[in-house]
């Protein structure tokens, strides 16, 4: 029994002493919530203190903005009627109203001005026809001087040469077959005659004579001239000429620097190579006509791209107008414009042989094709066709001369 007092007495005390603790714990707890809501009530205060002390100046300036307002709306008020008096005066005294008043200042001054422009404007326009004509006579001569091109001396080749008459009759063959399945091959007349050593091939389509000319000259090399080989003669000679026309209009965009040219007009470009007019090579004659249409285009600050593009293309037409009916600057606009070439070129194009264009870039590519085929030796021609050019030439340097006036006094009236 005594054990179990005293262990119950332990345990009792051992719970007593736990209790007190966690009274003590909870007390400690319970001031320090007491604490930290004292803290906040103070803050509380204090913040309620600052809000009201905030308040009474904010109201402060509210009733001195409030004062200001009404002294500036006074003071507003007694300048307009000032100036209402002051306005009264003035017309009595001037004995003119207001809006007549501005009216007749304003009349004046467009008077003075106006004169001014005028005296301004003859000015410009006098200095502008003083320095026009000089400046076209440099252009023109520093654009031929930069491009000094060959004298032409191509031919069109129609003539092919044979190791002797007795080739005539193979070409001929038995009852004229090998002659008939040349000319029905190529679509070219092959023509033998009296003269010694030669055949005459006679086609208006250039490229086709070409053709011809190839086949026939490996035939004649070849020695073996029979129907079936005329035709492998005349395949094979299509297609080197095929290659020789894209490769001929590549190197010649190439050489200009123009980019981006769909490949059928790369193709039709190519064509040109076997096109002449007047004993000139057109091809040739197109990449003249762009060097100088870009030389002239730079000195004058016109589109130098659009000029080069405009005077390689503007014969363009000359590659069909076998095949089509038309000017051949029509049809050489309308094919550049179905191929995505840019409007302002299919313009040089169409307008180059026009009397009147509607851009600086078309005038200059028509100046550029008459400096071109004006230049000595550039087609075989009689004298009075070659001074005929001249004047044209001659007239297109007066045109430029009259497009650099009107630029320059474009310009002196923007500025004034």
């Amino acid at each position: 029994r005594r054990a179990i007092i005293i262990e119950g007495k332990e345990e009792a005390l051992k719970f007593r002493t736990d209790a007190e603790a966690e009274i003590r714990e909870r007390r400690s707890e319970v001031q320090r919530t007491e604490q930290r809501i004292a803290n906040r009530q103070e803050n509380v205060e204090r913040r309620a203190t600052n809000l009201e002390r905030r308040e009474r100046k904010l109201s402060d300036k509210e009733k001195t903005v409030s004062e200001l307002e009404h002294s500036l709306t006074e003071h507003k008020q007694q300048q307009d009627a000032m100036r209402s008096e002051q306005l009264t005066k003035l017309e009595e005294i001037g004995q003119l109203s207001m809006s007549d008043a501005r009216n007749e200042l304003m009349y004046s001054a467009e008077q003075e001005i106006e004169h001014d422009l005028a005296i301004r404007y003859r000015d410009f326009e006098e200095q502008a026809r003083a320095e026009a004509n000089e400046k076209a006579r440099n252009i023109l001569a520093l654009a031929i001087h930069r491009f000094a091109a060959d004298v032409v001396s191509e031919a069109t080749v129609t003539t092919v040469q044979l190791p002797s008459d007795d080739m005539k009759g193979r070409l001929i063959g038995r009852e004229g077959r090998n002659i008939r399945a040349i000319e029905k091959a190529t679509g070219v007349d092959l023509i033998i005659d009296d003269t010694p050593e030669a055949v005459t091939l006679s086609c208006f389509d250039p490229v086709r004579r070409e053709i011809a000319r190839l086949a026939v000259t490996n035939l004649v090399s070849d020695g073996r001239i029979h129907p079936a080989r005329i035709e492998e003669m005349v395949g094979r000679s299509e297609k080197e000429v095929s290659e020789l026309i894209w490769k001929s209009g590549e190197e010649a965009a190439l050489e200009v620097g123009v980019r981006g040219l769909h490949p059928d007009i790369v193709r039709l470009l190519g064509r040109l190579k076997y096109r002449y007019s007047y004993g000139e090579n057109v091809l040739q004659h197109s990449i003249e006509v762009a060097h100088l249409s870009s030389m002239i285009a730079s000195e004058v600050g016109a589109n130098v791209k659009v000029a080069m593009a405009g005077g390689l293309l503007h014969d363009l037409g000359k590659a069909l107008s076998h095949e089509v009916e038309g000017p051949h600057a029509e049809i050489g606009a309308d094919i550049a414009s179905k191929h995505s070439v840019a409007k302002a070129v299919c313009t040089c194009i169409a307008e180059h042989h026009d009397d009147v264009m509607s851009s600086t870039e078309a005038f200059i590519v028509s100046a550029a094709d008459a400096i071109s085929a004006a230049r000595p030796g550039s087609r075989r021609d009689t004298a009075e066709n070659y001074i005929k050019r001249l004047q044209a030439w001659k007239k297109s340097g007066a045109h430029l001369t009259a497009w650099r006036s009107a630029t320059l006094f474009r310009r002196a009236a923007k500025c004034a």
